[in-house]
Formats: structure tokens, C-alpha cells, sequence
């Protein structure tokens, strides 16, 4: 298959170690801040992300939740390190309706190469909507693959040969 074609495989060159990947991109997530193990993300309600009742998918939720726990964990393993979710939980407490959606994230245990992380996703009036909780395992080659980082230096990452 080529690299050009639409499914894939496909190589990345990202800003920065600590940003939004190309699906993230899509869903309209913004990460404000991801420090210490802990990270504060927003997405919009946008009328692409609604269900058929008109309410936010609970899918775009579980997306913002994991992401960011995603940027919590970046913030405290070294750039380049590839990590994955194993398992997660989401319970849906309140509909969404309209609004900006903020997610609060953090890194709740971290046990040799497995990472716990938390989130509340936030409505616009500062409601719950949603908790989370996921695992996520570090792999033990420890680098991405197929991922260019701009703020990592090409010897920290490693790209399979050109096609």
C-alpha cells in the first residue's frame, strides 16, 4: 500500500511532543496547559460531534477525556515515549447540549511501566458531564514510530526506511 493512499499507512510530523494529533485536530480539541501530570483541554460542541437526539456523542466525550490524560502523561515521560491506552471507563453523568467542554485531566499512579490517569469532563456551566479513568501501558522499545516531533531530536525517534 502506498503511504499517499487514504487508509494508510501514514508517517506524522507533529508541532511539538505535547500536541493535538490529527484526529484530535479534527474534533476541535485545545490543549491549555500540560504540566506536572496534570493537563486542562477544550473542544467544542459542534453540530458535526452531535448523536441523532442532537446531544454531544458520548464517543467525542470519551475522545476528549482520553487525549487529554494522553497530554497529562506526556507531561512527565520523556519525549519520544510510546505509551498506549489498555482499558478505560467512562460514566456519563449529564446530556451535552451546546458549549465549550473542558476536560481536567491528571496522571493518578504511575507503577513502573503503567500509568493510571483521571478526568472530569466539564459542560459550559462548569457541570460535571462525565468521569474517566484509564490505564495506559508504556511500550519497551519506548519510542513512536511513524511520528516526527518537531521538539525531538531525530536521534530520539525512529522512522522506518522510505518507500
Amino acid at each position: 500500500m502506498n503511504a499517499n493512499d487514504e487508509n494508510g499507512p501514514h508517517r506524522f510530523s507533529m508541532p511539538a511532543w505535547i500536541s493535538c494529533a490529527p484526529y484530535e485536530q479534527l474534533l476541535g480539541m485545545e490543549i491549555l496547559k500540560a504540566e506536572d501530570g496534570e493537563a486542562h483541554l477544550q473542544m467544542p460542541f459542534r453540530r458535526s460531534l452531535a448523536q441523532g437526539a442532537g446531544l454531544m456523542h458520548g464517543g467525542a466525550l470519551v475522545s476528549l477525556a482520553d487525549t487529554a490524560v494522553v497530554m497529562a502523561i506526556k507531561s512527565i515521560v520523556a519525549p519520544g515515549t510510546h505509551f498506549a491506552t489498555i482499558s478505560l471507563e467512562s460514566r456519563f453523568l449529564r446530556p451535552v447540549k451546546q458549549g465549550l467542554i473542558q476536560a481536567m485531566a491528571r496522571v493518578s499512579e504511575r507503577r513502573d511501566a503503567i500509568l493510571k490517569g483521571q478526568c472530569e469532563i466539564l459542560d459550559e456551566g462548569g457541570l460535571a458531564v462525565m468521569s474517566f479513568g484509564s490505564v495506559f501501558k508504556i511500550a519497551r522499545d519506548a519510542m513512536v514510530r511513524d511520528v516526527r516531533f518537531d521538539d525531538v531530536p531525530l536521534s530520539q525517534t525512529v522512522l522506518p526506511p522510505s518507500r
